[in-house]
């Protein structure tokens, strides 16, 4: 298998950067990886704040846990603002794993095709 195929399956089935890692191209790897890593973050922080909030409207009707007050709770809780922080979190990871991928691949490919001319 060569350098660009492994490359990308690093990226794109296992997780963005390490394709580059792969590669020893440690700068972009970690420009990707961190990406990745403050868009999830980003991501968890905004479910959790929800929960937390769907808990505290739980806790002010009495405790009481039926489909209907979780179902309010929940839409109470879902601002427009979470909603668009979790959707730009979600995005941002998506289009760094195709970045990561398609720029593994290409470096991959460059190097195959210089190690082919030394072969030659």
């Amino acid at each position: 298998m060569n350098n660009s195929t492994k490359a990308a399956l690093l990226s794109g089935l296992g997780f963005p950067g390490l394709g580059q890692i792969y590669l020893k191209h440690y700068k972009r790897a970690v420009v990707i990886i961190v990406a990745v890593v403050v868009s999830m973050a980003v991501v968890i922080m905004e479910a959790v704040r929800l929960a937390l909030t769907i808990i505290d409207k739980i806790k002010s009707e009495g405790g009481a846990i039926s489909m209907d007050i979780i179902s309010d709770a929940a839409t109470q809780a879902y601002t427009t603002s979470s909603s668009l922080m979790i959707t730009l979190g979600f995005l941002s990871i998506i289009l760094c794993w195709i970045i990561g991928t398609v720029d593994a691949y290409r470096i991959g490919k460059k190097n195959d095709l210089k190690g082919d001319d030394l072969n030659a």
